[in-house]
């Protein structure tokens, strides 16, 4: 976790009213142009009510039988509720990182080795993710966050230290990423612009989480790809955050189909929305959009513009068609400063990874190798 939350307050696709997001640590209220999440159940193995139960604002979490439901790993500390209190100072309010619909995240120390509280700027800096005691979709989060994490380990994907399940209280121990998120570092007021090549670096290593995933033992769809979610650490190594939406993959070429959309406006694949099919392709389509985020500095939505310019995909297609064109869309913040046939190849990746026919766009681990390929071999990007 860095600076950022790396969170999402969620809430069903039909109550479109209360969408919101709190991805950032030190993120303000949501501006205009922000988008929206889609959100719906989560179906987990438990022993908790169906998925499409309503729960009401007082209803507290499920008692623990939640214990049970953690795979164990030698990876991941089950923390005490005190140790957390005690490495971050009680929670304090100077700690705190970033809030949203989910719960908290705090700054907090422990030492390296023992993984036992210190006092603040002794041993490695880490993020707690507090979950709120209300919300039932929060603790479905946490517990898929948690056994994902737990059994998944790769540079390009956060680490996850620990966890806390101490009667109501719900919490998660992440590694700190001290640049935070990608969405800040390209929509963020006086944020510094992103070169050209980092961009590019951003891409690679955030397409190497999801073809990790992708090829994994028993396939892993992400459902909620977005530049919130891809935190950078100091070097500027990307690593995806936030599982809590995660579900294992169909194997043999099947598909899920469900009857909700979960993941955010803009990101979500159209077959997914139109129809509940998902598959790794899902998340393709997201990449694809981040993608563009990338060539453009525009979000994926922003209801700020006027008609399609709000929607990213469609006010891009235009200038993507005509390569002559394609000059017009690309992020001023870059100065002009990026190879033109670089350019036009990421364009051309993007407009695959977002094709309709969602069995025609690429795996990641095509993405990945395309992407690499305009990587020199000392690193200097073509």
């Amino acid at each position: 976790m860095g600076n950022c939350a790396g969170f999402s307050a969620r809430v069903d696709a039909t109550q479109s009213s209360h969408i919101s997001s709190a991805s950032e640590a030190s993120q303000v209220p949501k501006k205009r142009g922000e988008s929206p999440n889609l959100s719906s159940a989560l179906t987990l193995p438990s022993s908790s009510s169906s998925s499409g139960q309503k729960h009401s604002e007082g209803s507290r979490l499920p008692t623990p039988r939640s214990e049970e439901e953690i795979l164990q790993s030698p990876n991941v500390k089950a923390f005490t509720f005190l140790e957390l209190k005690n490495a971050t100072k009680n929670f304090r309010r100077e700690g705190l990182l970033g809030e949203g619909g989910f719960g908290y995240v705090y700054k907090g120390w422990i030492d390296e080795h023992t993984l036992n509280p210190t006092k603040p700027g002794s041993g490695i800096v880490i993020a707690i993710k507090k979950l709120k005691p209300e919300g039932f979709q929060g603790h479905k989060e946490w517990l898929t966050e948690v056994n994902y994490l737990g059994q998944l380990q790769h540079p390009n994907l956060v680490k996850l230290i620990g966890y806390c399940l101490d009667g109501d209280n719900r919490l998660l121990v992440y590694e700190f990423l001290s640049k935070g998120s990608l969405e800040n570092h390209l929509f963020r007021r006086g944020s510094q612009p992103m070169s050209w090549a980092t961009r590019i670096k951003v891409a690679i290593d955030a397409a190497r989480g999801l073809a990790f995933l992708h090829n994994a033992k028993e396939a892993v769809i992400y459902r909620d790809f977005k530049a919130a979610n891809i935190l950078l650490d100091t070097e500027f190594n990307s690593k995806l955050s936030d599982f809590g939406l995660a579900k294992a993959g169909p194997t043999g070429g099947r598909t899920h189909v469900t009857t909700r959309v979960m993941g955010t406006q803009g990101y979500v694949a159209p077959e997914y929305i139109a129809t509940g099919r998902l598959t790794t392709k899902s998340d393709v389509y997201s990449f694809g959009v981040v993608l563009l985020e990338l060539l453009c500095g525009r979000r994926a939505v922003d209801n700020s513009k006027q008609g399609a310019e709000q929607h990213l995909v469609e006010w891009v297609k235009p200038y993507m068609e005509d390569k002559r064109k394609l000059f017009r869309i690309m992020d001023t913040k870059l100065g002009g400063q990026y190879p033109q046939k670089g350019a036009i190849k990421v364009a051309s990746l993007a407009q695959r990874c977002l094709i309709r026919e969602y069995k025609l766009r690429p795996c990641m681990s095509q993405v990945l190798d395309e992407l690499q390929q305009l990587q020199a071999p000392k690193g200097r990007l073509s």
